[in-house]
């Protein structure tokens, strides 16, 4: 297994185990069969629903905690700083852990207090900076607290980061975004690099199976594209795992979901695959800056959210 090493010298896996979308009943199974073949990066979320079952794998795996690296989010109705800790010890509790290794800002959104998810705009309220590090400084309380060790945020831009770089006294040291050859968040790197942060990239195999309302009619499928499949037989290898491999090899995390015990072998396997350049090359041409996950469930109408304010034209 690779590992990114982060700004504080903590090693974090450079392949984990996704868990959104993962089936309630299945994701114990799929965690623990994981944890059992060598994954030990786990990616959760309190609004994926399925913590307490990731937690019963954690209870009964053999692996130390100091050799897991376990994530989670905060959701978009607990970013008052008033709601941070309690939010961040809900994950503890059904995760089973005293601590987590990263936890993630889920959104640039936020929601009322008591919404889950939004039905009407009324239940969106704007975001702004002056919110933004209000969050980050409860955050940084709950890692003086010693409840969490390393901070950083899920679908910010560049022009998000910046003023928590600027002003927080805890230093972001992820920037979990949605990654893959046709959205290669080549300046998301860039500016990563420069600020002393790692990239995690998500859907990186095009999140086939997420919510029927996020797809969008012709939308492109990058495990059918015909240069990662020549690759693919070329290399005796899967489409999966070119796309995987891709990503490892230009220096990022990626946490693919699967609870298929098969998929989950070949997708950790995919960690130690090494494109030459002359591959990474063709698939450098593929970028088309395409989201499979666009935010535009946030953006009904009257809602604050629209694409030029949420993703910073990036």
């Amino acid at each position: 297994m690779k590992y990114l090493t982060l700004h504080t010298g903590a090693k974090m896996p450079a392949l984990g185990l996704g868990t959104w979308q993962a089936a309630k009943g299945e994701v114990a199974a799929a965690v623990t069969e994981a944890l059992r073949i060598g994954y030990r990066h786990i990616d959760c979320a309190h609004v994926y629903g399925n913590e307490a079952e990731v937690g019963e794998a954690l209870a009964a795996t053999s692996v130390p905690r100091e050799d897991l690296w376990i994530t989670s989010k905060l959701w978009n109705n607990a970013q008052r700083p008033e709601d941070v800790r309690p939010a961040l010890e809900r994950s503890l509790g059904a995760l089973g852990l005293e601590y987590l290794d990263l936890y993630l800002v889920h959104w640039p959104v936020q929601l009322s207090h008591a919404v889950m998810f939004p039905q009407s705009p009324d239940d969106l309220i704007p975001w702004t900076t002056e919110h933004a590090l209000e969050t980050w400084g409860a955050l940084e309380d709950c890692v003086r607290a010693g409840l969490v060790r390393h901070l950083g945020t899920s679908n910010f831009s560049t022009k998000k980061l910046r003023p928590l770089l600027d002003n927080g006294s805890v230093k972001p040291a992820v920037s979990q975004v949605e990654m893959h050859p046709y959205q290669q968040q080549d300046r998301m790197r860039e500016f990563c690099r420069d600020n002393g942060m790692a990239v995690t990239g998500f859907a990186p195999l095009g999140s086939r199976h997420r919510p029927a309302h996020q797809h969008q009619e012709g939308e492109p499928s990058l495990l059918d594209h015909p240069d990662i499949l020549a690759m693919a037989d070329r290399l005796g290898t899967t489409p999966a795992s070119i796309l995987l491999g891709w990503a490892v090899t230009r220096g990022t995390s990626v946490i693919p979901k699967s609870t298929n015990p098969e998929r989950l072998r070949q997708n950790l396997a995919a960690a130690d695959l090494e494109l030459a350049a002359s591959d990474m090359d063709v698939i450098a041409a593929m970028d088309m800056g395409y989201r499979f996950l666009d935010g535009s469930h946030w953006m009904m109408a009257g809602s604050p959210y629209t694409p030029e304010n949420l993703w910073d034209g990036e």
